[in-house]
Parts: C-alpha cells; structure tokens; sequence
C-alpha cells in the first residue's frame, strides 16, 4: 500500500473520484459491520434509500482523493480548484484578534478546509489542527509528513494537544478540530446525536468559553466529476451557553450544530463512522502528557 499513495497522488481528481466511487462501495459489500454501522446511522439521521446509496460512494471518494492533497509539495496550492462562500465571515472574526475555533464534522473533504485556511489566511493567523494519530506505522508517518504544512501546524488528540491548542488561542491564532471525533474516556460526556446517546467531547466548548474565542463552523463540499470543491464557512448554528451551564449543555450545543450543518449535505456525512461506540480508555503517554 505504502508504495501506491504516490502513484495515486499523480492521478486526476476526476478519476481518483470514480475509483473512490467504486471503493466506496466495495467496502459497504464486503463488511457486513460496516454497513450495518452505515444503515444503522442514517437511517436514525432520516436519510432516504438514496441518500445513503450516494454516502456510500462518498465515502471512498474521500479515502481516494488524501494522496493528491497529501503528498503535493509543502509549498505548492491545492492542485484542484477552490472555490471559498463565507470567507467574509472568517475575516470579520480573524480582525477581532480574540483566536478562533473553527469546527468541522466528517464531512466533505474536511482535510481540504484546515489546508484551504492555511492558504488564504494562514499569513494572517496560522491554523493547529487537532488529529489523532493513525495506529499504522507508515500511515501516521504519512500523516505527520503531509499535514505539516506552512501556517498548518498539529496537534496531537491528547493532553499535550489541548494545551498547544488552548496556548495558540490565548496568541489570537486559530484552532481547528473534529468535535463529532469520539474522544477518549473522561474527555467527554453522553449527549444525543441525531436522537441517540454519543459520548461527545466537552474541548469543543471549553476552547471557546474558557479562551473567549471566536467560533464558526467550517466545512469542505466536494463537487462531482472532479470539478474540485467548495470551502463553507458559516456561523455556529446554535449558540454555545455560558461556561456555566456545564459540559453537558455545551455538548449538546455542538452536536446540535453539528447536526444542522450535516443536514445540509447529509450524503457527504460518513455515516460509516463509528459514533455511537463506547470511548477507548487513554494509553499512558495520553495520561502523563
């Protein structure tokens, strides 16, 4: 596998995208969990039959489409093109100079939105991005390689993270992560998301409450046939409360955003991740970071 990622990296979108089509599906026939998960999922979201039959091609075309923008020279733009809606609305909130928090589901091309910012605004505030890390040996090496890029820095999805995240937003820098990734235990709470219980991390709301950061959300649409992508940036939809509600509260003020920005194209939502599983007990390098 290692030695294909280049190879597939000089392919066009276009094509990459009609492999991932056929990926897609390909995985949704031979892992009866997985598409149990899929089904399972959407169906409590309320897609239709075929809305989850074009998730399911969307699915691979994301695992298709990371080598081109992996493995591009660290200088060299995103090979496709870019088309922005909203970038007003990032400008007004970078010039207040309080940090932002930009919060992006599992939709779209969401690695094309943290290296989309970095290009347009990273001269202005560069962007951490929270991740964690692959278990495959030569899949995080890739990772670690691809997404450090200028004004584009990482952060590791434990204690140590946070605290780089919690630091560049106190600079009036901008963070960005995940905040429907099921964090590890004792970093999240039980909230429902699209009606069913998931333990949904509490750092999304604390970044803001606790820094008095700016927040919006922003998310990546990918175009059919190739044609590149629409990078959206939009306000929250459903305002955070005050620190003092509890993490509960701010919890489910996040998944219900989230919930409304997935409903705007709810067949590039991996309805194949695992939500709802029970979180992972943190290793010991995450508990003495």
């Amino acid at each position: 596998m290692p030695s294909l990622v280049p190879w597939l990296a000089a392919r066009s979108l276009r094509l990459l995208h009609a492999w991932g089509g056929l990926l897609g599906w390909a995985g949704y026939l031979l892992s009866p969990s997985y598409r149990r998960r899929l089904d399972d999922n959407a169906a409590a979201a309320g897609l239709t039959v075929a809305q989850r039959r074009a998730a399911v091609a969307d699915a691979g075309r994301l695992v298709m489409e990371l080598p081109r923008l992996w493995l591009r020279p660290v200088a060299q733009p995103i090979a496709d093109p870019v088309r922005w809606e909203g970038a007003e609305l990032l400008e007004g909130l970078l010039a207040q100079g309080r940090g932002l928090v930009l919060l992006t589901p599992h939709m779209g091309s969401f690695e094309v939105s943290a290296q989309a910012y970095a290009e347009r605004f990273g001269a202005q505030q560069p962007i951490t991005v929270l991740y964690r890390p692959a278990r495959q040996a030569w899949l995080r090496e890739l990772e670690e390689t691809a997404r450090a890029r200028t004004a584009l820095h990482t952060a590791p999805a434990n204690l140590a993270g946070v605290r780089l995240m919690m630091r560049a937003l106190r600079r009036g820098q901008t963070v960005g992560l995940l905040p429907d990734q099921v964090p590890p235990e004792g970093m999240g709470v039980w909230v429902p998301f699209f009606g069913r219980p998931a333990y949904t991390m509490t750092l999304a709301a604390r970044l803001v409450q606790q820094t008095g950061a700016a927040v919006a959300v922003l998310w990546t649409e990918r175009l059919p046939r190739g044609a590149g992508y629409v990078v959206r940036a939009l306000p929250l939809p459903v305002p955070l409360p005050e620190l003092a509600a509890g993490e509960e509260a701010g919890a489910l003020a996040i998944n219900r955003s989230m919930e409304a920005v997935i409903r705007m194209q709810p067949t590039q939502y991996l309805w194949g991740y695992h939500r709802y599983k029970n979180p992972r007990q943190p290793d010991r390098a995450e508990a003495a970071a």
